[in-house]
């Protein structure tokens, strides 16, 4: 009998634990509102109605998944480099972006604040120190206390989110939820999806909307067609108030379109999602470059020969908005597992 109890005691304190360790993560589950303010101006610039914009978009990957890196998510085995690795990818991103200090805008994800995986650098304040003028804003979309995957090697605490770096001052900047998420509890361990807006003030009255966006991934599809559904009807409404709308990020899918070939690197078919067609109207263009990938899968480390990749980082233009050049940088993936992708463009009047 007594054995019999101790086996139980056995039993019961590591599960227990693992309940109150459920309980505490449900209590400290990050909720954002579904439109969070992060910033407004009474005197915001007032940009020209004829102006030419030049973009920036790139996920940097925390820094953490240079060509190097394999990463257990994606059926790889790594969970982080070491911290001497995390400090050489990040000096290796703020170098490649200070060839754009004189772009508009800046829009970039996966931007660590206080993560365990990035050595609890401040991306944030790292890089926007380095736009010494611009008007930085962070969007949380990943804030947990502790991610208990993989067992061996927990990600453990995790903050990080959207940075969208501008020249110019918006007159409001907000943070809008993406609907949808995993179910309990495994939504307590992942990201809450966003997109930010930055709103500006053109001299004809109307507004210039750069949404700085990141999908959904590692889903059966069902949220990214929910996000792209709410999206939609955002782009939409805001295009019929005579408004104006770049939106560039990581869409983890491919625009429509696009034929699943690259000149000079294979592209990864396994599981190829396409925006849908005429998203979210005819008359809206895609701004991609079908020359080079943006994205490679993170199941091994990189080579250029072998590596399945693929294009999900992009634009997305409104009709009154004309596409005049759009590239992606090739830097062989040695900073991240996204490549950045500039674009310029001129409003339509």
């Amino acid at each position: 009998m007594k054995r019999i109890r101790l086996l139980l005691l056995l039993l019961f304190i590591p599960l227990g634990a693992f309940l109150l360790f459920l309980l505490f993560a449900s209590i400290d589950d990050y909720t954002p509102d579904e439109i969070s303010e992060l910033a407004i101006r009474e005197t915001p610039d007032i940009l020209p109605d004829s102006s030419i914009f030049d973009l920036l978009i790139w996920n940097i990957g925390y820094a953490g998944l240079d060509a190097s890196m394999d990463f257990f998510y994606d059926g790889g085995e790594m969970v982080r480099p070491n911290e001497h690795g995390v400090q050489e990818n990040l000096e290796g991103i703020r170098t490649t972006l200070s060839a754009y200090r004189d772009y508009d805008f800046i829009l970039l994800q996966e931007v660590d604040r206080n993560s365990k995986r990035s050595y609890r650098k401040n991306q944030v304040e790292l890089i926007t120190a380095d736009f010494k003028g611009f008007n930085g804003h962070f969007g949380l979309n990943y804030d947990v206390a502790f991610v208990p995957i993989p067992l061996g090697e927990p990600m453990g605490k995790v903050e990080s989110g959207l940075l969208s770096l501008s020249e110019y001052e918006a007159e409001k900047t907000e943070r809008y939820s993406f609907p949808g998420n995993y179910s309990w509890p495994m939504k307590l361990f992942m990201l809450d999806r966003c997109f930010l807006v930055e709103r500006f003030r053109l001299s004809s009255g109307k507004q210039l909307l750069v949404i700085n966006t990141h999908n959904s991934a590692y889903d059966d599809g069902s949220l990214r067609k929910e996000q792209m559904s709410f999206l939609k009807n955002f782009l939409l409404e805001e295009y019929g108030k005579g408004n104006y709308i770049i939106a560039g990020g990581d869409w983890n899918q491919t625009p429509n379109g696009m034929k699943p070939e690259l000149p000079s690197h294979v592209f990864d078919t396994i599981s190829l999602t396409y925006v849908e067609k005429d998203f979210p109207s005819t008359e809206w263009t895609w701004a991609y470059d079908p020359n080079l990938p943006t994205n490679r899968r993170v199941a091994q480390p990189y080579k250029q020969d072998t590596s399945p990749t693929t294009v999900i980082d992009y634009f997305l233009l409104s009709p009154n908005i004309k596409a005049l050049e759009v590239e992606t940088r090739d830097v062989d993936f040695r900073f991240s597992d996204h490549q950045p992708v500039r674009l310029k463009a001129q409003l339509q009047f």
